[in-house]
């Protein structure tokens, strides 16, 4: 292969590769655009504390999102879309759109969720004594919803030590611009 064609086919890998992030990106702007027109409750600056009742979330989530975020399931680990994605912005309650988490504050814990050291504010989020499946862990809520997020575990990196393991399914994300 010639000095011009090794030129030529980087070139098109790195805009075809280029293209597919452009679109993996419109992608989730249409996926939030289209939650906020099916869920009435969704706000990114509203705080009200939200009283819905689980059969109402049920006739407005899709079934995966009420079966983790209502039901306090989990989705099995890699599987989520952002538990490796360094793409700087902000993570959003998928249900309710209060905001959870800074990218600055996530790291790489190969647990196989999106794991946090620090939440954006202690304010967004409940913590409850959760003691299934034989163990002894935290569960982290949103404080707005009330939807299950994940686990806080003490194994995290500087400078809090701790490792918030949420469910991808249960944020959604908001690339910087």
């Amino acid at each position: 292969m010639n000095i011009f064609s090794k030129k030529s086919l980087l070139w098109a890998i790195g805009l075809l590769a280029l293209l597919s992030y452009a679109n993996c990106q419109s992608s989730a702007q249409k996926n939030h655009t289209k939650m906020q027109a099916n869920n009435p409750y969704y706000s990114r600056t509203d705080t009200t504390k939200l009283t819905v009742t689980n059969e109402e979330w049920k006739k407005i989530l899709k079934p995966e999102l009420y079966y983790v975020a209502r039901e306090a399931g989990t989705e099995r680990s890699f599987t989520g879309n952002m538990w490796n994605d360094e793409t700087k912005g902000d993570y959003f309650c998928a249900v309710c759109g209060n905001p959870l988490f800074k990218s600055t504050a996530k790291f790489t814990s190969m647990c196989g969720w999106p794991s946090f050291f620090e939440p954006l504010s202690q304010h967004n989020m409940i913590y409850k004594e959760d003691y299934s499946h034989g163990m002894n862990r935290i569960e982290v809520e949103c404080a707005r919803c009330n939807s299950h997020l994940g686990h806080i575990f003490e194994d995290g990196p500087e400078p809090t030590g701790k490792r918030y393991c949420i469910n991808a399914i249960s944020v959604d994300f908001e690339p910087q611009p």
